[in-house]
């Protein structure tokens, strides 16, 4: 018997406010634990919250760049339950009437175009944060109360790799809206899977497994592999699956058992007493709607349109916004028509680069003039691809000009035949089988040829010329 898998997603993305939620107190990350708390996010009897406008227009501002129906009429409520990190013992959240629902995202899923739809979009504080010891658990309530925005899903996402590109996805609307820096290293953005596991074709739901403790996509995606296979394994023993809360273990590769889980009526929710409800007005939504800029999919067909580019590197380019303007920027100051040229090395050298060095290519700090400097040499022929790489290395490390490193390092390429004929005797008379090789239809040996004389140059051949120069050398020999 074979299973599917049916996913659903709670995204919780921290909203950039300089306050929290309901009180005045910082939202400053990396301060000294229990720094910025005050009576109100502490839950001191007496005292009272009050929304932070800031991040209620924030929700708003992802709610319609979802596609969603922004409610007229909105409330908060309570969530009870006890957890250390928790000073209230309740959670100021959202329940039946939540800031915005019945939304959209759509996707580009193994190279198919695919529509998530988004049950609701609700604002929240966030709780404390536990740091835990050998031999004792420490709280930290610098983070209670810091807004919190949870993006659910509809249960419909059919594959861990589906999950994985709704994230990517969901991240990069969420970074152009510039309503926070999705952090997952600061706890700025996590995500929270429900999965089951139902027979192929069909209908309703299985027994609903809650993962948590996942700090990337990456994490997500094997989290969400893992139990598919776990389920798949019980179900065919023909046993029951619990309905659960279960931790992921990044160093073990599996999921274990945290705690029975929850259902709404467990959290007993109620209008919470010391808020009043919120109309959100027409006015309001259509003035928070034109200030929602250019987003990934609008940006990728421009891209694609105004610069000639490719579907495959546009999308490469434009989903962090501080890449997509760094690129865009290259793009613009690029003189000639086709920017093919520089389109390759921003997917390809720079992106090499920013992944080896754990960020983004606008962190390079690679100036866009630069950049299409070095482009320009090695479209003159002037220094070789290889050596561009070099020289963008050092660009990065030391923030030197191309041309003063390729000048200081004499990387300019040797172009005039009469000193290339030099190392091209050389060349032949050293390796005369391999030139031999060639007349004899070896054509691979033509290119160990090429690199001989590369390697006696230093480099500083040109090898376009060189493949020229000895292709008529030997085919007169």
């Amino acid at each position: 018997m074979e299973y599917e898998p049916i996913i659903g997603l709670e995204v919780h993305v921290h909203l950039k406010t300089k306050t929290k939620a309901f009180c005045g107190c910082s939202t400053e990350f990396g301060k000294e634990p229990n720094s910025q708390t005050c009576p109100v996010c502490l839950g001191f009897p007496g005292s009272l919250p009050v929304l932070n406008q800031v991040a209620l227009g924030y929700a708003i501002k992802v709610g319609l760049a979802l596609n969603c129906r922004v409610q007229e009429y909105t409330k908060f409520d309570r969530k009870n339950y006890f957890y250390p990190d928790l000073p209230k013992n309740y959670q100021i959240s959202q329940y039946d009437l939540p800031v915005a629902k019945d939304g959209f995202l759509d996707i580009d899923a193994q190279d198919k175009a695919r529509r998530i739809n988004i049950r609701r979009v609700h604002l929240e504080e966030d709780a404390g944060k536990l740091i835990h010891k050998q031999d004792c658990s420490l709280v930290d309530f610098n983070r209670t109360g810091i807004p919190l925005l949870e993006i659910v899903s509809e249960p419909e996402i059919s594959s861990p790799q589906e999950a994985y590109e709704y994230l990517v996805f969901l991240k990069s609307v969420v970074e152009y809206l510039g309503v926070s820096d999705c952090d997952m290293e600061k706890g700025s953005l996590r995500c929270d899977a429900n999965i089951s596991l139902r027979e192929e074709g069909a209908c309703g739901l299985g027994v609903k497994t809650e993962l948590k403790n996942m700090n990337s996509f990456r994490a997500v995606r094997e989290a969400l592999a893992f139990e598919i296979t776990r389920q798949t394994e019980l179900l065919i023993q023909g046993k029951t699956i619990a309905q659960e809360t279960r931790l992921w273990d990044e160093k073990s590769g599996a999921t274990s058992s945290m705690r029975s889980k929850e259902e709404a009526q467990d959290y007993r929710y109620f209008p919470e007493p010391d808020l009043p409800p919120f109309i959100i007005t027409q006015g309001q939504i259509d003035g928070i709607k034109k200030s929602i800029p250019e987003l990934p999919r609008e940006k990728l067909r421009r891209f694609i349109r105004d610069y000639g580019l490719s579907e495959y590197d546009a999308r490469i380019i434009v989903f962090s916004k501080k890449d997509a303007d760094y690129a865009e920027n290259c793009l613009e100051i690029f003189p000639e028509k086709n920017k093919k040229p520089i389109a390759n090395w921003l997917i390809g050298p720079l992106v090499s680069e920013a992944n080896t060095r754990h960020c983004g290519i606008a962190d390079l700090n690679v100036p866009a003039g630069e950049l299409v400097e070095l482009v320009k040499f090695v479209q003159r022929d002037e220094i070789s691809n290889l050596s561009a790489k070099l020289v963008l290395a050092e660009m990065i490390d030391t923030g030197k000009k191309a041309a003063d490193i390729i000048k200081a390092k004499n990387l300019i390429q040797i172009s005039d035949t009469a000193s290339l004929e030099k190392i091209l005797d050389e060349v032949v008379r050293e390796n005369s089988k391999s030139a031999l090789d060639y007349k004899q239809g070896k054509t691979g040996a033509l290119m160990f040829l090429v690199g001989q004389v590369m390697k006696k140059s230093q480099g500083k051949a040109n090898p376009k010329i060189i493949q020229e120069l000895l292709k008529r050398r030997l085919a007169d020999a």
